[in-house]
């Protein structure tokens, strides 16, 4: 009986899929002799005609039903008049005998494509405005290379440690590279959306949940191509840095909750102070009555990314090479390096020493605090070498008051005595 209810519940699914495109080409088939060859029914007898295969005669029989009915939609295509050369519903219909038959073995995966099917076919106008007047040709030409960049060079590279000192990973590094990227079309598309009052500073905000140095990185290219974007782009650079201050706390949550606890105040301060420097930015850029002209440029530097990922690399091997230098001398030396790079990894390492019972709460401070300044450090050096200097002289004095708001707060609170 469970087989039968089986075999009923997928020949529904593959219905519903047919009924769903079907709905979609029936509202874009028009009316009269010049109507479109196939509508909701059409669609719907095909979606379960491509079940019906698959049950009786498996593979080989589904693979027929898709030659006929690919040899019927060919012939309605060219017998109709017309003037659409678009061949949209011919392969749609295709599309769907297909999904039927997938639905006899994997319905939720059938019912899944068939919505994203319909969906495409629906937003056939904002797709072709998109790309015939939205979308720039350099823009296009980004979106390429990052595509190329994530799915066809990533895959081939090595996930492993190699190099100097094993402390190179070809994996992450290009991983690296991608991050910056997207980061930096983030922010061109939302400037794109909204303007580059709102844009930049949210876009620098959420891209700093994925890296904030990335973050500081790529606004500081956009800061050095359009300098009337540079207030702006400053906000959206401090502001990532709320995102990683959010970030560790929410880590340090879920490693230590006793760190945590600990970390609490030097944590609000800094995040306080990212807030109120980074509004402040955003406030200046509000108040200007300049108009900027919506970017047409590139979405993003890839030069900019590679020198980051370089910076990356080579700090990576420094730290590496002072540790098999000197060894482990503390845990405040190696949560110092660590921040170089990242000042998440450094806080978690210390914290999961903390619950493993190996250290105290308190000792967890001064090293999380200087990866947090070491992390800072590398921050400032990637601001400093954007070729603004007037954008490095905006973000700098927010990053150290950030991370100086964080060292007041444990002096005050007494945590460094500890």
């Amino acid at each position: 009986m469970d087989g039968i209810d089986s075999v009923v519940l997928n020949l529904a699914t593959a219905l519903g899929c047919g009924l769903l495109i079907g709905a979609e080409r029936e509202r874009r088939k028009g009316r009269g002799a010049g109507r479109e060859p196939a509508g909701i029914r059409t669609f719907a007898i095909a979606s379960l005609g491509g079940a019906l295969a698959v049950l009786t005669g498996g593979s080989w029989l589904l693979m027929a039903a898709v030659l006929v009915v690919g040899a019927l939609s060919t012939v309605a295509h060219w017998r109709s008049h017309d003037t659409d050369p678009g061949i949209t519903t011919e392969i749609a219909l295709v599309v769907t005998v297909i999904l039927g038959g997938l639905a006899v073995d994997e319905p939720l995966i059938a019912a899944g494509l068939s919505v994203a099917v319909a969906i495409l076919l629906a937003l056939k106008g904002p797709l072709h405005r998109f790309v015939g007047q939205v979308l720039t040709e350099d823009e296009m030409r980004d979106a390429l290379v990052f595509a190329a960049a994530t799915l066809i060079l990533l895959p081939l590279l090595p996930d492993r440690a190699m190099g100097p000192f094993d402390a190179l990973n070809p994996h992450t590094i290009w991983l690296v590279v991608i991050v910056v990227m997207a980061v930096g079309a983030a922010g061109h598309a939302a400037v794109r959306v909204v303007g580059p009052r709102f844009g930049l500073p949210m876009a620098g905000f959420a891209s700093g949940f994925i890296s904030s140095t990335a973050t500081i990185a790529a606004f500081g290219a956009r800061a050095a191509k359009t300098p009337a974007l540079l207030r702006p782009a400053a906000a959206g650079a401090v502001l990532s840095s709320v995102a990683t201050i959010a970030q560790m706390s929410l880590m340090l949550a879920a490693t230590s909750p006793a760190t945590l606890q600990v970390m609490a105040m030097p944590l609000l301060a800094a995040g306080v102070a990212a807030v109120i420097y980074g509004l402040s930015f955003t406030l200046l850029a509000l108040r200007e009555k300049a108009v900027y002209e919506p970017p047409t440029g590139r979405a993003f530097s890839l030069l900019t990314a590679m020198i980051f990922a370089a910076t990356v690399a080579i700090i990576t091997v420094g730290a590496a090479a002072l540790r098999e230098q000197f060894g482990q001398n503390g845990i405040i030396a190696a949560a110092a390096l660590g921040g170089l790079a990242d000042a998440h990894a450094a806080a978690v390492s210390v914290a999961a020493l903390v619950a493993a019972g190996n250290a105290v709460p308190n000792e967890a401070v001064l090293p999380i605090l200087a990866g947090l300044s070491t992390n800072t450090v590398s921050k400032v050096i990637f601001a400093m070498s954007s070729r603004s200097p007037r954008y490095a002289l905006a973000v700098v004095p927010g990053l150290v008051l950030i991370v100086g708001a964080a060292w007041s707060a444990a002096l005050l609170m007494g945590l460094l005595g500890t």
